[in-house]
């Protein structure tokens, strides 16, 4: 059985237009989480025995998850980072948890569960004891997509020795959330804020895999691609919208736009080349050393974050003062796209990536089949 892309195209422009209802209140994309799960994307990353596709691993499954992800950003930025941190989760529990621990994950997504990752702290960072049998939490955790209806967050939390483990908290709705300080300008549909978990009890098998295993390599960067793919398919709406409204005002045959819309078209394409090399060398990740996979991905985030800003540059300059008005969803995409490429240490990934293939050429993932 083949997954429904059909279907998740056809509801692209509903997706969008929940976006754009739902933006002025920061209000979260219900309808569209309960479409997509009625589809099949939330459990699309389970293996096949425990209900799902095991897209993202190999070759076909890599490309047929960099489909998916993409199409959800063309219909949505904030739905799709709410997706991809489901995923994201799911794919860490697989990684570093116990066959248990997946069951019970899976269980949770065919019952209806929405998964997120929350690693930012805040003013008390999360911390984590042993006491009386069990885990007790202190701290709380910043920028957390879904506060108000993830339903398992995956958290990192420190010891006291100063290890980070991560741990699968259910949220009952008893904890204390907040919007996000000041609230952001764009992505305002991802429901994203401050989770306060003082108090907390949890059972030992609460933890997942061992100390130091979220940011163990390849994975803490392999991951990004999957950020990348959402991100472009707000990239490639764009460069539509560009083209789209340009014709309509009857300026799309001006040698000047003509210029714009071809960069953008450029741009969108590099975006994809780059996301698509680093979906297929996370997906057999097995066939590369450890360092090849992250410098990859990482030089793969520098190139899709530069294509975007390219292309929201491109967006505003070709369409001028039409492109800052609240009517026109350009808009909003582009405060989502801004907002989502806003990826940390930008810098540090890039200097990173280059000392790697300064004496490594790159790998070529897309030659396997």
């Amino acid at each position: 059985m083949t997954f429904p892309f059909d279907a998740l195209s056809a509801c692209r422009a509903d997706l969008e237009a929940e976006a754009s209802a739902n933006d002025p209140q920061a209000a979260f994309p219900a309808e569209g989480i309960a479409r997509l799960r009625k589809l099949g994307v939330l459990s699309v990353t389970l293996p096949e025995t425990l209900g799902g596709r095991g897209s993202g691993t190999g070759h076909r499954g890599g490309m047929e998850l960099l489909q998916l992800l993409q199409l959800v950003g063309q219909g949505s930025l904030a739905l799709g980072r709410i997706v991809e941190g489901h995923i994201n989760a799911i794919r860490l529990i697989a990684c570093y948890g116990t066959a248990d621990q997946l069951a019970r994950a899976a269980m949770d997504v065919h019952d209806g569960a929405l998964f997120g990752v929350w690693v930012t702290d805040g003013a008390s960072p999360l911390r984590m004891e042993h006491s009386d049998g069990g885990i007790r939490l202190q701290g709380e955790k910043l920028f957390a997509s879904g506060v108000h209806h993830v339903t398992r967050a995956l958290v990192t939390a420190r010891t006291r020795a100063d290890t980070t483990y991560m741990l699968l908290v259910p949220l009952d709705g008893t904890r204390t959330v907040s919007p996000a300080f000041g609230g952001l300008a764009g992505m305002r549909g991802a429901g994203t804020g401050r989770c306060d978990f003082s108090a907390t009890r949890l059972p030992p098998d609460a933890m997942i895999g061992q100390e130091g295993d979220y940011l163990r390599q390849p994975e803490f960067s392999a991951g990004a691609w999957r950020g990348m793919a959402v991100a472009l398919g707000g990239i490639a709406r764009l460069t539509s919208l560009l083209r789209l409204q340009l014709v309509k005002r009857g300026r799309a045959e001006s040698p000047a736009q003509q210029a714009r819309i071809g960069r953008a078209l450029i741009a969108a394409e590099n975006a994809y080349l780059w996301t698509r090399k680093a979906a297929l060398t996370a997906a057999v990740q097995d066939r590369y050393d450890v360092d090849e996979v992250a410098a990859t991905v990482n030089l793969a985030r520098i190139a899709v974050e530069r294509a975007g800003l390219d292309v929201l540059e491109l967006v505003q300059r070709g369409l001028g003062l039409s492109a800052f008005t609240r009517a026109n969803v350009v808009e909003r995409l582009v405060r989502d796209l801004a907002t989502y490429l806003r990826q940390p240490a930008p810098d540090e990934t890039l200097c990173e990536a280059a000392a790697w293939f300064t004496h490594h050429d790159l790998p070529r993932p897309e030659d396997m089949s």
